[in-house]
């Protein structure tokens, strides 16, 4: 039996399974948590990931090793391969100024957005990798003048896995490059003007593998302890949403919901998108096709801060939530707790709207929390869907859908049924899946099973959504001074 481990390298953890390569049957797994911040020096990283492949029980045994992680981080490295700063996350909105001023540079208005459409798939927001160099050279012109090379959180890992040899041997996926802003989706290739027009230089960026393409072999010295013997096969990696995709084998007719810290609504689709209004950012996918995508700040962590708000465990405000009316009897949450990415509010605040005595209860509260923030994602559907995204099935995952509240209310929102697969490591399943195409060959990823699905489904309440489209627009920026 050949063994494949996939990594999931995401915000909060390191999450490591090893799965045979043929079937996919899950063999053993590790986990290990990351500092909180959005700003983190990636040696955190690769402790955690040391710490997750001995509690998977090492590496020593699998046949190829795949690492996906979060999207957008921006890493710097100097001559010597040194980390420059610590690497700005994907939800560090201290570049949205840099962002706005890159999309204003290329034209004023609509014109400016549809260049940057048009040139790399997506309109630039403080997510992205560009905006953050931007910020860098703005902001630290002295760290910026020492950055030798820009790589992202996953092909960092990838690297180090790879014995870390130098500059060169940087290697990335396709999903991953197309969200750093300096890479087009429609035509396969870097735009290092763009790169340079950001950071004023054109440094070192990791080579762009094809899906099945590996980056190498497993240093047998990269983990301590014996945890591998090296020799393993690399995989290029991908970025968490496209190894989501691929862990739960979504096809072109899928549209994937994933509740995680961040709150992602994505197709798989033939043809790239190029949204001028900048909500669908036009990413590419792990298997050669594209991944339109729309992504919001604040989604699992709405929960969590209701939660703390109400004194109640998740599983508790899930029974408030369900015992609450459709519509919380008009009391909305605009659920912008840290800013949002869509729309583009950065400095924006969430809000409660609708507050009377009637609606002054625990239940109406949770009710109205699982509502907004299933409201911010089936905005994202709405937008997708005004792209040309054909939606044949949902399919619901991330830590998010694991709320009772959340599966049971989510039809009603979204006005359609829901499927919901059991839960699972899917952003590390579908970098397993990958280092198992690696591994075995073939034209198409190797298919693996995906059992005890279920299925949801319930009215559509198109109140809730109107209720929230009055809120949404009434919130403000985060007041100043």
């Amino acid at each position: 039996m050949a063994l494949v481990a996939g990594v999931d390298s995401s915000t909060q953890s390191c999450k490591v399974v090893i799965r045979d390569a043929e079937t996919g049957t899950l063999v053993r797994q590790g986990r290990a948590p990351h500092p909180d911040g959005t700003e983190v020096d990636p040696r955190a990283w690769w402790q955690a990931l040391e710490t997750a492949v001995d509690a998977a029980g090492g590496l020593a045994d699998v046949a190829a090793v795949s690492v996906a992680g979060q999207q957008h981080g921006m890493v710097c490295l100097d001559s010597a391969g040194e980390v420059v700063r610590p690497a700005l996350l994907w939800n560090d909105t201290r570049s949205a100024g840099a962002a706005a001023e890159l999309v204003a540079e290329a034209g004023e208005g609509e014109a400016g957005r549809r260049f940057w459409a048009d040139a790399v798939g997506s309109v630039p927001v403080a997510s992205f990798t560009v905006t953050k160099l931007r910020w860098l050279a703005r902001h630290e012109p002295a760290n910026a003048a020492r950055v030798a090379g820009v790589c992202l959180p996953h092909d960092w890992l990838t690297w180090r896995l790879g014995g870390a040899a130098d500059l060169a041997s940087l290697r990335t996926d396709r999903s991953d490059a197309s969200g750093t802003g300096y890479w087009s989706t429609p035509t396969g290739r870097y735009r290092p003007d763009l790169l340079e027009q950001a950071l004023g230089q054109r440094p070192r960026v990791p080579e762009v593998l094809g899906a099945a393409e590996s980056a190498g072999t497993l240093a047998g010295a990269a983990l301590p302890g014996g945890a591998s013997s090296g020799g393993a096969l690399l995989g290029a990696g991908a970025g968490d949403n496209a190894a989501a995709a691929l862990g739960v084998g979504a096809r072109p007719g899928d549209v994937v919901v994933s509740i995680g810290t961040s709150g992602t609504v994505f197709s798989v689709a033939d043809t790239p998108a190029a949204d001028p209004a900048g909500e669908v950012a036009g990413f590419a996918d792990a298997t050669g096709r594209f991944l339109p995508l729309v992504c919001t700040l604040n989604a699992a962590r709405v929960l969590d801060a209701a939660a703390g708000m109400l004194r109640v465990t998740l599983d508790e405000l899930a029974d408030l939530a369900l015992a609450g009316p459709p519509g919380a009897d008009g009391l909305v949450m605009v659920p912008y707790l840290e800013g949002e990415r869509t729309p583009n509010r950065p400095d924006a605040t969430g809000a409660v709207h609708g507050l009377t005595l009637r609606t002054s209860t625990a239940a109406h509260l949770a009710r109205a929390a699982v509502e907004g923030m299933l409201c911010a994602l089936a905005d994202g559907l709405d937008a997708l869907r005004a792209q040309g995204a054909r939606v044949e099935r949902v399919l619901l995952v991330g830590g998010g859908a694991r709320s009772a509240a959340v599966r049971r209310i989510a039809p009603q929102v979204f006005g359609c049924p829901v499927v919901v697969p059991p839960p699972g490591e899917y952003v590390a399943d579908g970098a397993a899946r990958q280092a198992a195409w690696v591994a075995l060959g073939g034209a198409t990823p190797p298919t693996w099973p995906l059992a005890g699905t279920e299925e949801y489904a319930a009215d559509g309440v198109p109140a809730i959504r109107h209720r929230y489209q009055q809120a949404r627009d009434l919130v403000t920026d985060r007041l100043t001074g």
